[in-house]
């Protein structure tokens, strides 16, 4: 068959007022009667773009100039912002962000479930929002017409690594040292064979996990122990496949509190953990008092991790089961709550989107229930929960899609009614919606 041929885009900067913004953070503007999405544009705002990209249903452009400004318009910390593809709202006051967030939660209630919150929580934001993210995957790229090394994220739109030598919102341990990190791969006899970086960090510690293609030689390994010495970084590597996760010298033992309920966790580089500590941290308050624990409670967390919402819901509560799909993570959390002294919780290894009939804490009862799937949902485990006796449910979700579905199979299928729901900015200047729903048996 004959090749499709690509539209040709107009070349002349076109104007437009731009009604709202997208699910993205894309200005939303409607032209000779057809959706654009324009990056870089406000609702309220007049401006000139030019095209990008075009399809059947819609068109993509960009801002060149702003005709009439937005109020809540700011200027971008980051002299990245618009090149690197990591933020996309830093243009936006951080108080219409939170709005804008909660604006996309409501909106997939009420077109994707057909149902509204009782309640608006109000939302949990941190005091800065910025050095705060703990959890990053770095892209690595040797580029010969650069003559150096990039470290960073990859490009708005594109698979490209963006030049960049900071970050403002990465945690600034990691954040300024993009540099240091350029130059220290470009010194290696591998620089073209490392094609990413992983970082994690706890409460002090920062973990740098080097992706390798090729072994390194001795000059290679003195190399980065010494760059982690110097910089205060704990160095390891990876040459295969997740098992192959490794330190290149001594292991870190990462572990973060819970000053409120007097816990400590402990956890791998590459386990999941939240990337925003002080929200991580508001959230579990706001979790554990939707749920009003009380010492006679039998409580059921799903898709637990390694204990973040577990052991602070055992200091609280009679008993609590957690459940998870990943082995490591059980047995993770399971000497979490050892280490802890909490006696009165139990782990189990279980496939949440499967077939668990014969799972035998399914046999058990509960009287309330703490949701934390990844955005995938939990649609798959609903149906049990009202058998098993919960009276309450606490949903905490990372994209509200999957939230509004569940929710009205809850709400219009289960008995249970949306009592409130609020979200939580775990990823400022980013589009990405973190949220918290509390529902009660009718």
């Amino acid at each position: 068959g004959r090749r499709r041929r690509r539209q040709k885009l107009p070349q002349e900067p076109r104007e437009a007022r731009v009604d709202s913004l997208s699910h993205d953070g894309r200005g939303v503007a409607r032209i000779d009667g057809k959706a654009t999405f324009i990056h870089g544009a406000l609702p309220s705002e007049r401006v000139m773009f030019r095209y990008t990209g075009k399809r059947k249903n819609h068109d993509e452009g960009e801002v060149v100039e702003v005709l009439e400004a937005s109020e809540q318009r700011m200027t971008p910390a980051c002299r990245y912002f618009g090149l690197c593809g990591g933020c996309s709202l830093q243009h936006l006051e951080a108080g219409a962000q939170i709005r804008y967030k909660e604006q996309t939660l409501m909106d997939a209630f009420a077109h994707i479930g057909k149902i509204s919150p009782g309640r608006v929580l109000p939302p949990l934001t941190g005091s800065s929002s910025w050095g705060y993210r703990r959890k990053a995957r770095l892209g690595v790229k040797h580029v010969l017409k650069k003559g150096k090394v990039l470290v960073g994220f990859r490009e708005r739109s594109a698979s490209f690594i963006a030049d960049m030598d900071s970050c403002e919102v990465l945690h600034p341990k990691i954040g300024h040292a993009l540099a240091d990190l350029s130059s220290l791969i470009e010194s290696l006899s591998i620089s073209t064979r490392v094609p990413q970086i992983e970082v994690a960090m706890d409460d002090e510690r920062c973990v740098l996990i080097f992706r390798i293609l090729e072994p390194l030689t001795d000059e290679d390994r003195e190399a980065l122990l010494h760059f982690g010495s110097v910089r205060d970084f704990v160095i390891y590597i990876q040459d295969g496949g997740p098992d192959t996760v490794r330190p290149l010298g001594e292991a870190a033992d990462l572990h973060y509190t819970l000053p409120d309920y007097g816990v400590e966790l402990h956890f791998q580089p590459t386990d999941f953990t939240q990337v925003n500590s002080g929200i991580n941290r508001q959230m579990i308050r706001q979790a554990l008092g939707l749920l009003e624990l009380e010492k006679k409670d039998r409580v059921l967390d799903l898709f637990c991790g390694i204990g973040n919402f577990t052991l602070p819901m055992a200091t609280k509560a009679g008993q609590v089961t957690g459940v998870e799909g990943a082995e490591e993570l059980v047995a993770r959390a399971s000497d979490n709550a050892s280490r802890n002294g909490l006696e009165n919780v139990s782990f189990h290894v279980a496939n949440l989107y499967e077939s668990l009939e014969q799972e035998p804490w399914l046999r058990q009862t509960c009287d309330k229930v703490l949701l934390d799937p990844p955005r995938s949902g939990a649609f798959e485990v609903l149906a049990h929960l009202p058998r098993m006796g919960a009276e309450r449910i606490v949903y905490v979700s990372c994209y509200p899609g999957t939230l509004a579905r569940d929710a009205a199979e809850l709400v219009n299928n289960l008995g249970y009614r949306l009592v409130s729901a609020g979200v939580m900015d775990m990823f400022p200047h980013t589009a990405h919606v973190e949220s918290i729903a509390l529902f009660e048996k009718t």
